[in-house]
């Protein structure tokens, strides 16, 4: 279903119904449910909230709920839009046609009318044929991309402004959608910062105060402010060498998995002067007039470097003066809470701490769900050390092609699926700045992890070529699609991202080859 008014189409249909609300398990998705959320109890609309991870849990949910739904179908005769029987008709129903039309006819009469529906009847075939066709081509070149539009956060955020209800915290939720784009490389650069533009007007509206003595800001408020920050992860939150360390942008350039590559990292942190005990220690605890220009040091050495793309267009918010995050550290903290390995609790439990790590109210989720990313990340970056290292990622001909074994240090945090399509796409990056082969850095990577060692599964992902001009389109979905059902391979392909799927150790062999023959 196609929708071109939003609030007409879907929020004015729904909002005198009791609604049943189906949420992924993606931080955009939170941020769009959040908004959601908020503007429902603006209008006190009921609903019922259900946490899915995958087509399985969608369909189980939608059957256990499917005698309470109503489909709102709105019925518009003026569009005269002809049926399927009226643009095909069975032959059985033109035969019959035909023989009541001819009852009492002359011979010749009704030989001409007989050619004449021949005629009609063979171009009415070749018709339908050439249409199916014409329709299977379409729908060819539709589904085998992959690609990210506009954040589900930003849409809802949209939906809040045209009803005039939009808030402070909604507009954040929608900037951490995005965000979450960016840092998961959903989007293109360019689709990032237009739509931080569009972001940075509704900023401007909402945080923009006049402070005389009649209109002070209280203390505990909540501002955003668009800034140019640095693209080093969690760094306000963490050591400036744990996060020079730990952000896979850095890493990469630096090469920090080899000797040469943490000289330079010691060069780096000279050339701006900054001692090992300042940098070691957490930001917080610097030295007051080295944070002052800090931004700027360290755009100047990363420069000299070859790291030009060292700031980036970004939001922060201030709960108060106390508590201030990067829109980049909540979508951390948040995926972090949402796909942690923690057998305390069921994978319900973790989405609904990670939806309240998104309220202001619960902000000891939030640093709770910061030092879960902080782990994730060290990991994240010692498996792309151990898989350059041990030379795991090798060359299969059309794509790069990594396999994680079981008994690897943390490789139960890359058994998600977000998780392991991050590890991937850092790797993929750390590995084009290794290699001096120029073919293998315009490859894609294919990536598994163990899943579950009882059922004899792993998760494979596929991630694009990373190069300048990359439009992030996945084309993997339709070729996993195709691969194994040329082998039978046992495969499953319940994840929402058509790029990742759950396969048969034993298949896995098989599988690889017809990918190979595929892609070549």
């Amino acid at each position: 279903m196609f929708v071109s008014d939003f609030r007409k189409e879907f929020y004015e249909v729904v909002q005198s119904q009791r609604v049943l609300l189906f949420v992924a398990s993606d931080v955009d998705a939170l941020c769009a449910c959040k908004i959601l959320q908020a503007l429902f109890q603006c209008d006190h609309v009921q609903y019922t909230l259900v946490p899915v991870s995958g087509w399985q849990e969608l369909e189980t949910s939608f059957l256990e709920h499917k005698e309470q739904i109503k489909l709102l179908i709105k019925q518009d005769d003026d569009l005269e839009v002809p049926a399927y029987e009226d643009i095909f008709r069975d032959e059985e129903e033109d035969e019959e046609h035909s023989g009541n039309d001819s009852d009492g006819s002359e011979p010749s009469e009704k030989r001409t009318r007989l050619e004449e529906e021949i005629v009609e009847e063979t171009m009415r075939r070749r018709q339908r044929r050439e249409w199916e066709a014409r329709r299977r081509d379409i729908l060819f070149d539709y589904e085998q991309y992959e690609y990210h539009g506009t954040s589900s956060a930003m849409v809802m955020f949209e939906l809040a402004w045209m009803l005039s209800k939009d808030l402070n915290d909604m507009l954040w939720w929608a900037i951490v959608g995005l965000t979450d784009q960016w840092v998961q490389d959903k989007i293109t650069q360019m689709k990032y910062v237009t739509d931080v533009g569009v972001l940075q007007r509704h900023v401007s509206r909402h945080n923009h105060r006049n402070e005389d003595e009649e209109n002070t800001l209280s203390v505990d408020c909540t501002r955003i402010s668009f800034e140019y920050d640095l693209r080093l992860a969690l760094y306000q939150h963490w050591s400036l060498h744990d996060s020079l360390c730990n952000t896979s942008y850095t890493a990469a350039r630096f090469k920090l998995w080899s000797v040469h590559g943490q000289k330079r990292l010691q060069e780096f942190l000279a050339d701006m002067g900054l001692p090992l005990k300042q940098v070691k220690q957490k930001f917080q605890a610097m030295d007051i007039s080295l944070k002052e220009n800090l931004r700027e040091m360290i755009e100047e050495s990363a420069n000299k470097f070859g790291m030009k793309d060292m700031r980036v267009q970004t939001f922060s918010i201030h709960f108060g003066f106390k508590h201030k995050f990067l829109a980049s550290d909540v979508v951390f903290a948040t995926m972090s809470l949402m796909e942690s390995p923690e057998r305390d609790g069921s994978g319900t439990d973790h989405f609904i701490q990670a939806l309240d790590s998104l309220s202001r109210s619960n902000l000891d989720k939030l640093y709770h769900g910061l030092e879960l990313a902080k782990k994730q990340l060290r990991a994240t970056q010692q498996t792309i050390a151990s898989c350059l290292c041990t030379n795991l990622v090798i060359s299969q001909g059309p794509f790069l092609y990594c396999s994680l074994m079981e008994g690897t240090p943390d490789v139960v945090l890359f058994s998600r699926p977000a998780s392991l399509s991050l590890l991937s796409k850092h790797l993929l990056k750390s590995f084009v700045c290794s290699t001096k082969n120029r073919r293998c850095k315009l490859l894609p990577l294919v990536m598994a992890a163990p899943l579950s060692v009882e059922h004899g599964t792993v998760t494979v992902v596929g991630i694009p070529p990373e190069t300048d001009s990359s439009d992030r389109k996945n084309f993997f979905g339709r070729a996993f699609e195709k691969a194994a059902e040329s082998t039978s391979s046992r495969m499953l392909h319940n994840h929402f991202d058509l790029s990742v799927i759950e396969l048969k150790t034993e298949d896995r062999s098989k599988f690889l080859d017809a990918l190979i023959s595929l892609l070549s």
